[in-house]
């Protein structure tokens, strides 16, 4: 196992989070997820967290991570989405004019405690092939 640490708390906070856009409509297209793939990794990389597997579906969001307990998966989800709803509006108008929100109020936050890592891994990366 693979343990962290910061100034006073080693750790290993791993979490399945999955979000869609407003209306689960298929916009996630175009370019816009590889442009919501860099947005993500700039969060995680601002927030140090670790993105460990991230796929973009043309419907929803399937996203492992790693971030730390201080500063808590609520906080990284709210960052990553309000982000990256203010940059894709602006960098892709059609956005503004499909839907009022890019992304839904809600999002699912799974823990990965029982599961082997692997198979969490595996399971985001066959999302495309289902």
């Amino acid at each position: 196992m693979d343990l962290k640490s910061n100034h006073n708390v080693v750790y290993s906070c791993k979490y399945h989070v999955i979000w869609c856009p407003k209306y689960r409509r298929p916009v996630l297209v175009d370019g816009v997820d590889e442009r919501l793939k860099t947005i993500v990794r700039g969060v995680a990389e601002e927030t140090r967290s670790e993105v460990i597997e991230l796929e973009v579906m043309p419907d929803h969001v399937h996203l492992l991570v790693e971030v730390d307990p201080q500063f808590s998966i609520h906080r990284f989800v709210k960052l990553t989405k309000g982000r990256s709803s203010r940059l894709l509006r602006q960098e892709f108008p059609w956005l503004r004019s499909r839907l009022p929100t890019l992304w839904t109020n809600s999002s699912a936050v799974l823990t990965v405690g029982g599961a082997p890592l692997a198979v969490i891994k595996r399971y985001i990366e066959n999302q495309r092939r289902v």
